[in-house]
């Protein structure tokens, strides 16, 4: 009786008692795996899966973990690169011994199927909690303390130039009022718009504002 089993992207037919050669397979040596996707059986009867045969599988003993020949790869660009390169590559492998051939059945025994290396790590990688960008913090907006004087009232001042002058230490009409020449320039550097205070005459409404 033989078998068509599908593995690391290949094709191989085996008997009981094959020793093989397949894409490397998460299982230590001495270990029994069994492969699930077979494709077709032959024997006294020849049955072809569509694609797979449900209920067949193929046993084998894990023999060692081994690597394939040395593969040379070199790599030649000429006129306008003039470079070259040389790589050399083994691949990874497990040998194997078939040791039984189902029919029907297989997927009752409870033997770990032949899973490749990089499906499980690819399995695992998306099983593993994948950690949530930190969420930016908000911005938090200035709140004006108790008993401050609405400076939107000001010519030219919005709720961002307020802000900007609450976070300055100005929260009274009073305050500006008492502005001095010097005061004044420094405001104007601090905040960024040098000469407004005196063109939107800041400190004469502020006067008539405190008085209110």
């Amino acid at each position: 009786m033989f078998a068509v089993l599908k593995t690391g992207g290949k094709q191989y037919k085996v008997q009981s008692g094959d020793m093989l050669r397949v894409e490397k397979l998460a299982a230590d040596a001495g270990e029994t795996v069994q492969f699930n996707d077979i494709l077709m059986l032959g024997g006294d009867t020849t049955v072809v899966g569509a694609p797979l045969i449900q209920g067949a599988g193929v046993q084998a003993e894990v023999i060692d973990q081994i690597k394939g020949e040395k593969v040379i790869h070199f790599v030649k660009r000429r006129r306008k690169h003039s470079s070259q390169r040389t790589k050399g590559h083994r691949q990874k492998l497990t040998l194997i011994k078939v040791t039984d051939i189902l029919a029907e059945g297989a997927d009752k025994t409870g033997v770990k199927a032949a899973v490749g290396a990089g499906s499980v790590a690819a399995a695992a990688a998306a099983a593993a909690p994948t950690k949530k960008p930190a969420k930016k913090a908000a911005a938090t907006k200035t709140e004006a303390p108790t008993g401050a004087d609405d400076l939107k009232k000001l010519s030219g001042v919005g709720p961002a130039l307020e802000k900007k002058l609450l976070d300055a230490g100005v929260t009274t009409f009073a305050q500006i009022a008492a502005w001095t020449d010097a005061d004044i320039a420094a405001m104007d550097e601090q905040l960024s718009f040098k000469g407004r205070i005196e063109r939107e005459g800041w400190v004469e409404q502020a006067k008539e504002l405190a008085k209110g």
